[in-house]
């Protein structure tokens, strides 16, 4: 479904948007899509199970699979990154942070693959990207955020287009409606980075907040951002 102009929302158990919640409501994350008139950019992979729909809805909204070039992946968690072989398969240009690329690489436990009854598949992103580092695709500039705690790889991604702020927070941000946080049970969770992270992330303004799962924030996207902080500190310290 179109979310903005020019951005796309193509996956999500919680939204009906692929994914069928037999394994609880996160087996599919949400995959974002931005529409740059020369290519489409990917933020994750989904889990790789519901691509042939994930497609056929994209030609449905006049988009073009085949101009898919690139793909940022937020975390390796499976429901995230278990699709990025098959882009990679073809053709499509994989990012990420240090951590995260390695997890998929060595595709183990840190995929969290055991949380779903599944098996990660290994593969090799094109390029690693540090904490601020800008990445132009297609004349967009893509602000890359290290944001470590839910997995220690977690990377959200700030894109200004059509004159606003979006942020892509991955599962850093609360991943039902207005929850608190992502989920704590991977082997690589850290509560004290995870308080970091927020801290980081409060100081950074935005108009628009797209989540990893559940619905995204439209207006005052911070607000949610404090709330996640204000639980992590009552819950952690």
């Amino acid at each position: 479904m179109q979310l903005l102009p020019g951005i796309y929302q193509l996956s999500g158990s919680l939204a009906g948007l692929g994914g069928d919640q037999i394994l609880g409501p996160w087996d599919e994350c949400n995959m974002y899509l931005i529409d740059s008139g020369s290519s489409c950019i990917l933020i994750d992979a989904g889990n790789g199970e519901n691509i042939d729909i994930i497609f056929k809805r994209m030609e449905m909204w006049g988009l073009d699979p085949n101009k898919i070039s690139t793909l940022f992946l937020t975390h390796a968690h499976w429901d995230h990154a278990g699709g990025a072989r098959l882009f990679k398969d073809r053709g499509v240009k994989i990012l990420s942070s240090k951590e995260t690329a390695d997890s998929v690489a060595s595709a183990d436990h840190r995929c969290a693959g055991f949380l779903y009854h599944k098996e990660m598949i290994p593969v090799t992103v094109d390029r690693i990207v540090g904490d601020r580092e800008v990445v132009t695709v297609d004349a967009l500039e893509f602000e890359a955020l290290h944001l470590p705690g839910h997995t220690l790889g977690c990377m959200a991604y700030l894109l200004t287009f059509n004159d606003q702020r979006i942020l892509f927070s991955g599962d850093v941000i609360g991943t039902l409606g207005w929850g608190d946080f992502g989920w704590d049970g991977s082997v690589d969770f850290d509560k004290q980075r995870y308080i970091a992270s927020l801290f980081k992330l409060q100081g950074i303004p935005f108009d628009v907040l797209l989540p990893g799962h559940g619905m995204g924030s439209y207006t005052d996207p911070v607000k949610r951002v404090n709330i996640s902080l204000n639980q992590a500190l009552i819950r952690w310290r």
